[in-house]
């Protein structure tokens, strides 16, 4: 699935269980917490593919999110993807075959999406507002990129970086102290989380069930059958799934702000 599905969809799922929360469990949420954690989720749906690399020097090449930083983003992509090719030659069983990149092994797994969800709830927790900002700041990114990815593309790294920064800087300024923010690394997780999902639904699957050795493999990909798999940058995802993502997260946003618009105005229905 291409990056702006994937931003997509993490926003489109926080958005969506805010609302379910919001309505059945009585949880609110304040728009800027709820800006966060649509931000948060929607940058970390496409964190996983901080594990395909391009020519750092260059500045080309890897997954439209490793560009988002431009050769900063690139050299983590590239450190990320050592690191995930390592783990898997570490573990790899003799039915599992050979392989020259780490592009869909280690961080699209549930232990990774464990790690860093809990990461960063831990960041948050015991640094506080710094951690938060920092966090904010590389999600924020992540997010612009794959949400607004034409212009990104236009704007340059260098713009995308400028607006990361300003919008941390905006939310550290305007969150309460004091308070570890556990919310971020749930965004985090969450958006990992749906990011795998997105890529279960592909050709290519994902090793979801990883370590479990399964038939002497340990990085068995699981996905859909070809013949009703979806097939990356088809108009089935690029027209069809980002529409349907994209009423779901505008209904749901809509039913998260129109009670309290309704409320400041005496409006009752």
């Amino acid at each position: 699935m291409m990056g702006p599905s994937h931003a997509l969809s993490g926003a489109a799922v926080w958005l969506t269980g805010s609302w379910a929360l919001d309505q059945f469990a009585d949880y609110h949420q304040t728009p800027l917490a709820l800006a966060v954690g649509t931000a948060v989720c929607a940058g970390g749906a496409l964190f996983p593919d901080l594990d395909l690399s391009g020519k750092v020097t260059r500045n080309q090449g890897g997954a439209t999110v490793a560009r988002t930083f431009g050769v900063f983003s690139l050299f983590v992509a590239e450190v990320m993807e050592k690191i995930s090719l390592g783990v898997y030659y570490a573990t790899k069983l003799s039915k599992d075959p050979r392989r020259n990149n780490g592009h869909r092994t280690l961080t699209h797994t549930i232990p990774f999406t464990v790690l860093v969800g809990w990461g960063t709830t831990a960041l948050c927790a015991h640094y506080g507002k710094w951690a938060v900002v920092s966090i904010l700041f590389f999600m924020i990114g992540l997010a612009l990129r794959g949400l607004f990815d034409e212009w990104a593309e236009r704007a340059g790294w260098v713009i995308v970086t400028l607006a990361s920064a300003a919008a941390a800087w905006f939310t550290f300024a305007n969150l309460p102290g004091d308070r570890g923010y556990p919310l971020i690394g749930l965004a985090v997780g969450v958006g990992c989380f749906v990011h795998i999902l997105g890529d279960m639904i592909t050709r290519a699957g994902v090793p979801i069930l990883w370590p479990i050795p399964i038939k002497r493999r340990m990085w068995t990909m699981i996905g859909l059958p070809n013949s009703i798999a979806l097939r990356t940058g088809s108009k089935a995802e690029t027209i069809v799934l980002r529409t349907a993502l994209t009423v779901l997260a505008v209904l749901a946003a809509v039913g998260l702000v129109a009670p309290s618009v309704l409320h400041r105005f005496n409006i009752e229905v």
